[in-house]
C-alpha cells in the first residue's frame, strides 16, 4: 500500500512539474530554457503537448525532474555556508543577463 502512495505521489509530482515548465516557457520563453537547462526543440516539443498527453507522460513511475548540481560539494556550499546563499541566484542572473546580451547583439545584426 505504501508503494501505491509513492507511485501517486511521483505521478502527482510529474504532472505538477509539465505544468509548471509549459507555464514558464509560455510566459519567458528565455529564462525558462535557461532555468531547465533546455534546449529549443525541447521547449517546442513540451509546449505543444496537449492535457491528455502531459496526464500520459506524468502517469510514469520515474520523477521526470531532477536536481540540477553536478556534485554535492555544490550542495553542500549552498547548504551550509550562510554567505554564499545569495550569491547563487546572483550569480544565476549574471549569466542569464549576459546570454540576453548576446542574444541581443546577435539579434542586431540579422
Amino acid at each position: 500500500m505504501q508503494m501505491d502512495s509513492v507511485l501517486d505521489d511521483i505521478q502527482d509530482l510529474n504532472l505538477s512539474y509539465l505544468l509548471l515548465v509549459q507555464r514558464l516557457l509560455s510566459e519567458d520563453r528565455a529564462t525558462a530554457m535557461f532555468r531547465l537547462k533546455m534546449d529549443d526543440a525541447m521547449a517546442d516539443l513540451i509546449l505543444s503537448l496537449s492535457g491528455k498527453q502531459l496526464g500520459r507522460l506524468a502517469r510514469t513511475n520515474q520523477l521526470l525532474c531532477r536536481l540540477n548540481f553536478d556534485n554535492v560539494t555544490q550542495l553542500e556550499r549552498l547548504t551550509s555556508n550562510p554567505r554564499d546563499q545569495g550569491l547563487g541566484s546572483s550569480h544565476a542572473a549574471l549569466l542569464m543577463s549576459a546570454i540576453g546580451a548576446g542574444a541581443a547583439s546577435i539579434d542586431t545584426r540579422g
